[in-house]
């Protein structure tokens, strides 16, 4: 049977994944370095830092569906969503900086500056990425197209990520030297000024092309009660809840676990096995050249070690999810998206808990598995925004009214909300177990570490699998709602 097709150019699909590349600067920056730099570099406590993530969590609860209302209800030439990313894009840049920018205030200042900061910046976040991300939703109504969409999405998502997570304390080390302060300013200036030139591309790049029934009655009220009594939607919530928890908190753990748990000498060996050892400036080659304009020219003393080898891992591991990203058309298309997700979370899961059993020594089998964790993590990262694409689709086949904003908007609440508590609990446990910063840690702290990079996320992702399994939107009828849904907008498209 022949299914609705509305393709979507090469250049339109680039153009619009450079949006979440940029976004990803600040994303990834949160998951890996925002604890710590709260920690360790900008001086709040543990605690304190844990609370932060929680109250600013709370305090941003209502700006998304707010986002969504509003976005919803954009009238403009260029349509509903698109102009918030043009609108967001310098404040967002300037925002980015502020946030990884120590200033000179006494303690109590410093955890004001960091509330307004880090408040301020989630806003940004919710008011562009609510828009840009329903834009997933309106550019094509072909549910392949929209996979495939969300993959080259992705595809610039992870090679901003591998930036991000590669490049970050290398350049950080590099520009800070002694003070790494103005290390973290300067690099995220540059984070911050390419961000803005990627939201420019990607507002100029796309084209809004599935529009609401221009009878459908303006209704907040009626809006929230679709998206409320929608099965697939509450699934995707919980499941998005889960999934960003995991990731904020053995995010922000695994920067702790190479600081503090991986044995230095071995991690010294792995990065001299691997040609990085005996580079030094004065070598003159190209590639020498380069390296160490990256900050990755290893100190003869051996004392960047954990920057370089933890950038190392990271790149290695998002090299794998880029590929796992490009293959996830093909998996859905052959199997269905919720078998692939239900297949990449478990796994997941496992390898996650696995990272638990690797003794501080083993440098290898810590790479090994840092690849696996890719291997089945990838295919899920394109899909779970299609999903919610296909959430929409389904509320609009349902009900007859469209209200992709305030779809999106629930979702980026429930990531904003994961991130929050991922983080917080991930700062409570570390005081628990007795971290202090920056000293050699004892056997409990240092357990406490372990367990929160590995044993503790894989927790939510098990929940995650188990509420994907309700997930109602089979192959089938996710194709069936495709056709149907084109065949009515055919009434009212507008040309």
């Amino acid at each position: 049977m022949s299914h609705y097709k509305e393709r979507l150019s090469f250049r339109e699909k680039a153009g619009y994944s450079l949006g979440d590349a940029a976004t990803n600067f600040f994303f990834q920056s949160m998951i890996m370095y925002q604890s710590r730099f709260y920690t360790d570099v900008m001086g709040i406590s543990a605690v304190a830092a844990g609370w932060l993530f929680l109250l600013v969590r709370i305090f941003d609860a209502g700006f998304d569906p707010l986002v969504g209302v509003l976005s919803d209800r954009t009238e403009t030439r260029w349509g509903k969503f698109r102009p918030w990313v043009l609108w967001t894009a310098i404040p967002f840049g300037v925002v980015l900086w502020l946030t990884y920018t120590v200033p000179s205030f006494s303690s109590g200042g410093k955890v004001v500056y960091v509330f307004i900061t880090y408040t301020l910046m989630m806003m940004m976040y919710s008011a562009n990425n609510t828009p840009y991300s329903a834009l997933n939703g309106v550019m094509t109504g072909d549910v392949h197209e929209r996979t495939s969409l969300s993959t080259f999405r992705f595809v610039a998502a992870m090679a901003a990520t591998l930036v991000v997570q590669g490049f970050t304390l290398p350049l950080v080390e590099k520009f800070g030297g002694k003070n790494p302060a103005h290390g973290w300013s300067v690099t995220f200036g540059i984070f911050g000024a390419i961000a803005v030139v990627f939201y420019v591309i990607a507002f100029f790049s796309s084209k809004e092309r599935v529009h609401p029934n221009p009878a459908q009655k303006t209704s907040v009220v009626q809006d929230l009660k679709d998206v409320f009594h929608s099965p697939p939607w509450v699934v995707m919530f919980l499941i998005t809840l889960c999934i960003f928890t995991t990731l904020a908190l053995r995010g922000g753990l695994l920067f702790y676990y190479f600081t503090y748990y991986v044995d230095h000498n071995a991690l010294l060996n792995f990065v001299k096995d691997i040609g990085l050892g005996n580079v030094h400036t004065g070598a003159g080659t190209w590639w020498t050249t380069a390296l160490n304009w990256f900050g990755f020219i290893l100190q003869r003393d051996g004392s960047n070690v954990t920057a370089v080898g933890f950038s190392i891992f990271n790149m290695a591991g998002n090299l794998v999810t880029i590929v796992g990203v490009l293959v996830s058309k093909p998996l859905s298309i052959r199997f269905g998206k919720k078998a692939v997700f239900l297949t990449g979370i478990l796994g997941t899961a496992f390898i996650t808990a696995a990272v638990f059993l690797v003794p501080a020594t083993s440098i290898a089998w810590l790479m090994v598995l840092s690849l696996l964790w890719p291997v089945f993590y990838g295919p899920t990262i394109p899909l779970l925004w299609a999903m919610i694409a296909d959430v929409a689709d389904f509320s609009e086949w349902k009900t007859g009214r469209r209200a992709t904003g305030m779809v999106y908007a629930g979702i980026v609440f429930a990531l904003k909300a994961g991130l929050g508590l991922g983080g917080a609990i991930g700062g409570w446990l570390l005081a628990s177990y007795g971290y202090v910063p920056n000293i050699a840690q004892s056997p409990t702290a240092l357990l406490g570490i372990r367990l929160c990079a590995t044993i503790y996320p894989a927790i939510p992702f098990l929940i995650a699998f188990v509420a994907i399994a309700y997930y109602p939107i089979s192959k089938e009828l996710n194709l069936r709602i495709g056709d149907e849904l084109a065949d009515r907008r055919k009434s009212f498209a507008k040309t």
